[in-house]
Protein backbone atom coordinates (compact mmCIF):
# COMPACT_ATOMS: atom_id res chain seq x y z
CA UNK A 1 0.00 0.00 0.00
CA UNK A 2 1.44 3.34 -1.04
CA UNK A 3 0.96 6.40 1.11
CA UNK A 4 2.24 8.81 -1.52
CA UNK A 5 4.71 11.59 -0.88
CA UNK A 6 3.86 13.33 2.38
CA UNK A 7 5.76 16.44 1.33
CA UNK A 8 3.48 16.81 -1.70
CA UNK A 9 0.18 16.57 0.19
CA UNK A 10 -1.97 19.65 -0.09
CA UNK A 11 -2.11 21.69 3.10
CA UNK A 12 0.91 20.11 4.79
CA UNK A 13 2.67 22.75 6.87
CA UNK A 14 6.38 23.33 6.55
CA UNK A 15 8.92 24.40 9.13
CA UNK A 16 9.76 28.12 9.00
CA UNK A 17 13.45 28.87 8.53
CA UNK A 18 15.37 28.08 11.70
CA UNK A 19 12.51 26.21 13.38
CA UNK A 20 12.77 22.47 14.13
CA UNK A 21 9.09 21.67 13.47
CA UNK A 22 6.32 22.62 11.07
CA UNK A 23 3.84 25.20 12.32
CA UNK A 24 0.24 25.80 11.27
CA UNK A 25 -2.48 27.97 12.74
CA UNK A 26 -1.68 28.37 16.42
CA UNK A 27 0.75 25.72 17.66
CA UNK A 28 0.86 25.23 21.42
CA UNK A 29 4.31 25.28 22.97
CA UNK A 30 6.09 25.78 26.28
CA UNK A 31 8.60 28.59 26.72
CA UNK A 32 11.32 29.07 29.31
CA UNK A 33 12.55 32.58 30.04
CA UNK A 34 15.34 33.59 32.37
CA UNK A 35 14.11 35.42 35.45
CA UNK A 36 15.88 37.88 37.75
CA UNK A 37 16.64 35.05 40.19
CA UNK A 38 18.75 33.22 37.59
CA UNK A 39 16.17 30.43 37.11
CA UNK A 40 14.07 29.65 34.04
CA UNK A 41 10.36 30.40 34.28
CA UNK A 42 8.16 27.87 32.47
CA UNK A 43 4.99 29.05 30.72
CA UNK A 44 2.63 28.11 27.93
CA UNK A 45 2.95 30.01 24.65
CA UNK A 46 0.82 29.86 21.51
CA UNK A 47 2.85 30.22 18.32
CA UNK A 48 1.12 31.91 15.37
CA UNK A 49 2.41 30.54 12.08
CA UNK A 50 3.52 33.23 9.59
CA UNK A 51 1.00 34.17 6.94
CA UNK A 52 3.74 34.94 4.41
CA UNK A 53 6.95 32.98 3.67
CA UNK A 54 9.30 35.67 4.99
CA UNK A 55 7.14 36.81 7.91
CA UNK A 56 8.15 35.89 11.48
CA UNK A 57 6.50 33.47 13.85
CA UNK A 58 4.62 35.51 16.46
CA UNK A 59 3.28 34.97 19.96
CA UNK A 60 1.17 36.96 22.42
CA UNK A 61 1.49 37.69 26.10
CA UNK A 62 -1.51 38.75 28.16
CA UNK A 63 -0.92 41.26 30.94
CA UNK A 64 2.09 41.62 33.20
CA UNK A 65 3.19 38.00 33.27
CA UNK A 66 6.62 36.59 34.03
CA UNK A 67 7.04 35.78 30.35
CA UNK A 68 6.29 39.42 29.44
CA UNK A 69 8.74 40.65 32.05
CA UNK A 70 11.49 38.29 30.97
CA UNK A 71 10.91 38.93 27.26
CA UNK A 72 11.18 42.65 28.00
CA UNK A 73 14.25 42.41 30.21
CA UNK A 74 16.11 39.52 28.54
CA UNK A 75 14.97 39.77 24.95
CA UNK A 76 14.31 36.09 24.35
CA UNK A 77 13.78 32.58 25.62
CA UNK A 78 13.67 28.93 24.64
CA UNK A 79 10.53 27.62 22.91
CA UNK A 80 9.88 23.90 23.35
CA UNK A 81 7.60 21.29 21.85
CA UNK A 82 6.32 18.42 23.96
CA UNK A 83 3.56 15.83 23.95
CA UNK A 84 3.52 15.50 27.75
CA UNK A 85 0.14 16.92 28.90
CA UNK A 86 1.41 17.35 32.47
CA UNK A 87 4.08 19.74 31.23
CA UNK A 88 1.41 21.85 29.53
CA UNK A 89 -0.71 22.04 32.68
CA UNK A 90 2.23 22.98 34.90
CA UNK A 91 3.35 25.61 32.39
CA UNK A 92 -0.08 27.16 31.90
CA UNK A 93 -1.51 27.11 35.42
CA UNK A 94 1.29 27.01 37.98
CA UNK A 95 4.42 28.96 38.80
CA UNK A 96 7.17 26.59 37.72
CA UNK A 97 10.88 27.29 37.51
CA UNK A 98 13.70 25.13 36.19
CA UNK A 99 17.47 25.13 36.53
CA UNK A 100 17.99 24.39 32.83
CA UNK A 101 16.34 26.13 29.85
CA UNK A 102 15.45 22.90 28.01
CA UNK A 103 12.96 20.71 29.88
CA UNK A 104 13.42 16.93 30.15
CA UNK A 105 10.09 16.37 28.37
CA UNK A 106 10.95 18.53 25.33
CA UNK A 107 11.00 16.65 22.02
CA UNK A 108 12.45 19.68 20.21
CA UNK A 109 13.46 23.20 21.16
CA UNK A 110 14.48 26.51 19.62
CA UNK A 111 16.21 29.46 21.24
CA UNK A 112 14.64 32.74 20.10
CA UNK A 113 15.13 36.45 20.38
CA UNK A 114 11.94 38.51 20.62
CA UNK A 115 10.76 41.96 19.56
CA UNK A 116 7.45 43.55 20.50
CA UNK A 117 5.62 44.35 17.26
CA UNK A 118 2.09 45.08 18.44
CA UNK A 119 -0.01 46.07 21.43
CA UNK A 120 -3.73 46.20 22.10
CA UNK A 121 -6.10 46.21 25.05
CA UNK A 122 -8.77 43.64 25.85
CA UNK A 123 -10.78 44.89 28.81
CA UNK A 124 -8.18 45.72 31.47
CA UNK A 125 -5.56 43.43 29.91
CA UNK A 126 -2.74 44.61 27.66
CA UNK A 127 -2.03 42.06 24.92
CA UNK A 128 1.40 42.29 23.35
CA UNK A 129 2.45 40.61 20.11
CA UNK A 130 6.05 39.47 19.78
CA UNK A 131 8.03 38.49 16.70
CA UNK A 132 10.21 35.46 17.41
CA UNK A 133 13.53 35.09 15.62
CA UNK A 134 15.20 31.64 15.91
CA UNK A 135 18.86 31.55 16.96
CA UNK A 136 19.58 27.85 17.54
CA UNK A 137 17.46 24.71 17.64
CA UNK A 138 17.65 21.01 18.38
CA UNK A 139 15.58 17.86 18.12
CA UNK A 140 15.65 15.17 20.79
CA UNK A 141 12.94 12.78 19.68
CA UNK A 142 11.12 12.01 16.46
CA UNK A 143 7.92 10.00 16.47
CA UNK A 144 4.95 9.07 14.35
CA UNK A 145 2.14 11.46 15.38
CA UNK A 146 -1.03 10.01 16.86
CA UNK A 147 -4.33 11.66 17.73
CA UNK A 148 -5.69 11.46 21.28
CA UNK A 149 -8.79 13.51 22.10
CA UNK A 150 -7.82 13.47 25.75
CA UNK A 151 -4.57 15.29 25.05
CA UNK A 152 -6.34 17.94 22.99
CA UNK A 153 -8.91 18.40 25.74
CA UNK A 154 -6.16 18.96 28.32
CA UNK A 155 -4.56 21.68 26.19
CA UNK A 156 -7.91 23.42 25.59
CA UNK A 157 -8.74 23.12 29.28
CA UNK A 158 -5.54 24.92 30.28
CA UNK A 159 -6.60 27.85 28.09
CA UNK A 160 -10.06 27.99 29.64
CA UNK A 161 -8.75 27.58 33.19
CA UNK A 162 -6.11 30.28 32.77
CA UNK A 163 -8.85 32.79 31.85
CA UNK A 164 -11.14 32.19 34.83
CA UNK A 165 -9.80 35.23 36.69
CA UNK A 166 -9.23 37.43 33.63
CA UNK A 167 -11.64 40.30 33.10
CA UNK A 168 -13.57 40.22 29.85
CA UNK A 169 -14.14 36.45 29.86
CA UNK A 170 -17.44 34.82 30.82
CA UNK A 171 -16.76 32.56 33.83
CA UNK A 172 -19.91 30.49 33.26
CA UNK A 173 -18.89 29.76 29.68
CA UNK A 174 -15.38 28.80 30.78
CA UNK A 175 -16.75 26.46 33.45
CA UNK A 176 -19.01 24.82 30.86
CA UNK A 177 -15.95 24.22 28.68
CA UNK A 178 -14.00 22.74 31.57
CA UNK A 179 -16.87 20.41 32.41
CA UNK A 180 -16.94 19.18 28.83
CA UNK A 181 -13.16 18.78 28.63
CA UNK A 182 -13.11 16.86 31.90
CA UNK A 183 -15.59 14.39 30.42
CA UNK A 184 -13.52 14.00 27.23
CA UNK A 185 -10.37 13.28 29.24
CA UNK A 186 -12.14 10.72 31.38
CA UNK A 187 -13.54 8.90 28.32
CA UNK A 188 -10.68 9.28 25.85
CA UNK A 189 -7.50 10.09 27.75
CA UNK A 190 -4.85 7.79 29.13
CA UNK A 191 -3.17 7.88 32.55
CA UNK A 192 -1.00 10.88 31.65
CA UNK A 193 -3.99 12.94 30.48
CA UNK A 194 -6.00 12.06 33.59
CA UNK A 195 -3.08 12.99 35.84
CA UNK A 196 -2.71 16.25 33.94
CA UNK A 197 -6.39 17.10 34.40
CA UNK A 198 -6.14 16.34 38.11
CA UNK A 199 -3.42 19.00 38.21
CA UNK A 200 -5.85 21.46 36.58
CA UNK A 201 -8.36 20.67 39.31
CA UNK A 202 -5.77 21.23 42.02
CA UNK A 203 -4.33 24.41 40.53
CA UNK A 204 -7.65 26.19 39.87
CA UNK A 205 -10.40 24.69 42.05
CA UNK A 206 -12.75 25.07 39.10
CA UNK A 207 -14.98 22.17 40.16
CA UNK A 208 -15.95 23.96 43.36
CA UNK A 209 -16.90 27.03 41.33
CA UNK A 210 -18.97 24.87 38.98
CA UNK A 211 -20.65 23.13 41.93
CA UNK A 212 -21.79 26.49 43.31
CA UNK A 213 -23.71 27.19 40.13
CA UNK A 214 -24.85 23.59 39.67
CA UNK A 215 -22.65 23.11 36.63
CA UNK A 216 -21.01 19.77 37.43
CA UNK A 217 -23.41 16.89 37.05
CA UNK A 218 -21.00 14.10 37.78
CA UNK A 219 -19.34 14.10 34.37
CA UNK A 220 -17.22 10.99 34.61
CA UNK A 221 -17.02 11.95 38.07
CA UNK A 222 -10.82 28.19 27.47
CA UNK A 223 -7.83 31.24 22.22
Amino acid sequence: MSDGNAADREGVASAPDGWPVALRGVTESVVTTLGPNGRWNVAALGLHAPAEPNAPVTARTYGRTRTWRNFTERGGGVVQFTTDPRTFVDAALTVREADDPVLPTADAWVEVTVEEVGRETEGDTTVRTWALDPVESGTRDERVPTVNRGFGAVVDATVAASRLDVSGFDADELLDRLTYFADVVERCGGPAEREAFARIDEATGWRALADKRGGVDGCADDA
